[in-house]
Formats: structure tokens, C-alpha cells, sequence
């Protein structure tokens, strides 16, 4: 596969944290376009796989590139180019308590594009949070008056502020009922095939990752073990992919995806 093709590389990947050894020789490549589910089990530092390819986590050792650049030790004005060209969704949404859902999609703006007129940073937060299912008069409200579906989308209206290529989401799903998160899933879907997304998806809902993951990475012994589509991963011979592929939760998720309600819901 052309280098072009690749917007995520990492090689030899190594965290630790004082003697507990996270990462080890850890290897992935994310195509562009893609939608990558990420898996593995608790302390298997998915998170932390993902704050390394962003910059909020220094590696010990290894490479990481992004769209063809290293991100590791980059010059502040060399960072601040690729990181507009991605957006970040954190566990529970992470919105600024203090600023309405329409300030907190303007804060990347405002950071990158310091300056702009106030008109405009309206209009486009009013168009994101739209974009992303929230209804028009959800703009002046605070985190607090919504629902934990609605904080989910709000964050998701923030990430996509700055109309990124790359979009990483980090357990979007955590917390919402069937219906919701088969919503929230056929909304990532939605927006991937519509603004061309590559998409970084970190969760453990079988659900999504038969309904809009194109390939998963599954991460355990400190790395990733296997890439592959579900059904390759599932011919493979590992008891974590075996449990967790063939046990109840994925014979359930089968069973929904067959009959056809992987994607049926609304928030």
C-alpha cells in the first residue's frame, strides 16, 4: 500500500508508567478513509495508544506519523498545522462546563483562528451543532441541561469544528442505551462517507464494531496482536479475540446485525 494511503503509522511503540510497561513494540497503520476500531481489554491502554498519536502522551520509545509527518518532538508551529487537521471526541464528551454547547464548538476555532468574526464562529457553530443531530436551540445551553447522548453529539459538533480529515473518537458510545448508541454509530457512518473522514475509534461495543468498522486492531501482550475485518479476526486462533468475538456479548452482536437492527434507533 502507496505511503499516501497510510495517515496513521506507528512502529515500535513503547509507554510505560514508572515500571508498569503499557506498550511494547507496539505497530499499527490506520488507511485513509478507513473507520479503525480499536479493542482490547481494561489496562491494555487504548487511551493511551491514542493520546500518544495526538501528542498528550510522550512515548518512551518509537515512531509516530500523522498524514506523513513524525509527531513526536515536533516545533510548535509544525504541531499546530497537523492538529487542524484532526478532531478529538474524549470519553464522556469533556465539555467545558462553563460555556454553552455553541462556545465550546468555538473554542478550536477561536484557538487556530484567533480573530474571527464573531458573526462568522456563530454561524459555523450553528451549523455543527445541526450537522451533528443536535436540534438548533441546543447552541446557548450548557452541558449540564443536556441529556449524555446530546453531551456525546455536542462534543462531536466540537470535534468536527475545524473540518478534519483525521477524527478520533474515544468510546463514543460508553454510557447510552441500545438505541442511542446504534444512533450515534449511523451518525459516525454518516459523517465519515459525507466529509471523507478517516476515523480512529477506540470501544468495546460489539454493536459498532459490526456496524460501521471497516477493520479492528485488537491490543494485548503490550501490543497490537491482529488487524483485520471481524470475520478475519475471528478465524484467528487467540483466547482475548476467541472470548471476546465468540462469547455471549458477540454472538449477541452477531444475532443483531442479522437481523438487521445494527443500525436502527434514534438518539
Amino acid at each position: 500500500m502507496a505511503d499516501d494511503d497510510i495517515v496513521i503509522r506507528v512502529r515500535g511503540l513503547k509507554n510505560s508508567f514508572g515500571e508498569q510497561v503499557v506498550h511494547e513494540g507496539l505497530d499499527l497503520d490506520v488507511r485513509r478513509g478507513e473507520i479503525m476500531g480499536v479493542v482490547g481489554g481494561s489496562g491494555t491502554g487504548k487511551s493511551v495508544l491514542m493520546r500518544s498519536i495526538i501528542g498528550l502522551q510522550v512515548p518512551d520509545e518509537g515512531e509516530i506519523t500523522v498524514f506523513g509527518e513524525p509527531t513526536i518532538d515536533l516545533e510548535e508551529n509544525e504541531a499546530v498545522e497537523i492538529r487542524k487537521r484532526w478532531g478529538v471526541l474524549f470519553q464522556g464528551g469533556a465539555l467545558f462546563s462553563t460555556l454553552t454547547v455553541a462556545e465550546n464548538v468555538e473554542v478550536p476555532i477561536k484557538e487556530f483562528y484567533p480573530g474571527l468574526n464573531p458573526a462568522l464562529l456563530d454561524e459555523i457553530a450553528s451549523y455543527k451543532v445541526v450537522m451533528t443531530g443536535l436540534p438548533a436551540d441546543a447552541g446557548p445551553k450548557y452541558p449540564a441541561e443536556l441529556s449524555g447522548g446530546m453531551r456525546k453529539r455536542a462534543g462531536l459538533a466540537r470535534a468536527l469544528a475545524l473540518d478534519p480529515e483525521l477524527l478520533f473518537l474515544d468510546e463514543p458510545t460508553a454510557g447510552l442505551d441500545p438505541i442511542g448508541a446504534a444512533a450515534f454509530d449511523e451518525l459516525t457512518l454518516s459523517l465519515q462517507r459525507t466529509m471523507g473522514l478517516t476515523v480512529f475509534l477506540i470501544t468495546h461495543d460489539l454493536d459498532s464494531l459490526y456496524a460501521i468498522c471497516d477493520r479492528v486492531a485488537v491490543l494485548a501482550d503490550k501490543k497490537v496482536i491482529a488487524v483485520g475485518t471481524i470475520d478475519e479476526l475471528i478465524a484467528l486462533d487467540h483466547p482475548w479475540i476467541e472470548e471476546y468475538f465468540k462469547g455471549p456479548r458477540g454472538r449477541a452482536a452477531v444475532a443483531t446485525q442479522e437481523a438487521g437492527t445494527g443500525k436502527a434507533g434514534a438518539d
